[in-house]
């Protein structure tokens, strides 16, 4: 769960992310692989909602779930910018204690939010609710930050990323027996006559293998389908940074 300073910031720090694309690409491989033709779609994992927003000016009934009350206040907000595009539904849960009303046609959950599971049985469990709630026909599209990232790129590095209200150190710290990388965000907001708040914010991404997510998608009743590079259509190199699975529900 994050804190209310890191929802703050979240698009300013992600603001490289082009989400109307992002979305788009999303649509297309609902296109390809979607059986059944519906158009409600969960945005799981949504954090501050922006790809939410997109699907919804795309004409998706969109439901929105992130465990963080902070990302969605954020989420909500973003009404102004979207005047003409009905709301999402907002919906503040855990991935792996999903609980809709009903079924859903399609189910994203983008921008690595499966590795932020903290182990296999959740994994499983999170599997299992989407299982539960989609429909038939319908389509689970989920991406993960592979072991190539994890173990070269993320690893023991740090990074700094400054906008114009705030800066943010990124530390990393890699553990290779479990495949866990603790992450540590140190934000410093200037308040004036040389002097900066500090807040911090920590949380671990996992590595998941494709035996493992395979294996979680079958226990769930999930027919794995394809297996795409991040943004293509084309199967995955070794060096490939995130991966594109796509599941659907017999």
């Amino acid at each position: 769960m994050y804190n209310h300073i890191f929802a703050r910031h979240y698009d300013a720090l992600t603001v490289n992310i082009n989400y109307l694309a992002r979305a788009r690409y999303f649509q297309r491989l609902i296109k390809k692989h979607a059986v059944r033709k519906g158009n409600i779609l969960l945005d799981l994992a949504c954090g501050s909602g922006s790809l939410s927003w997109e699907f919804s000016g795309m004409g998706y009934d969109v439901i929105g779930v992130d465990c963080s009350p902070e990302m969605l206040s954020e989420a909500t907000e973003k009404v102004e910018r979207f005047k003409d595009v009905k709301p999402p539904l907002f919906l503040c849960q855990r991935m792996e204690k999903l609980d809709l009303y009903g079924t859903v046609d399609f189910c994203i959950c983008a921008l690595d939010s499966i590795n932020h599971l903290p182990d296999l049985a959740a994994l499983k469990a999170a599997f299992s609710r989407v299982s539960l709630f989609l429909a038939p026909g319908g389509v689970f599209l989920f991406d993960v930050n592979t072991q190539h990232k994890h173990k070269n790129i993320l690893r023991n590095n740090s990074f700094v990323f400054e906008t114009g209200e705030v800066v943010c150190i990124w530390r990393n710290t890699y553990h290779e027996k479990n495949g866990r990388v603790d992450i540590a965000l140190d934000f410093f907001q200037p308040e004036g006559n040389g002097l900066y708040r500090r807040g911090t914010e920590h949380f671990s991404e996992r590595i998941f293998t494709h035996r493992q997510l395979h294996g979680a998608l079958s226990a769930a009743g999930l027919d794995l389908i394809a297996v795409y590079g991040e943004n293509t259509l084309r199967t995955p190199d070794k060096r490939a940074e995130r991966l594109v699975y796509v599941a659907g529900k017999k």
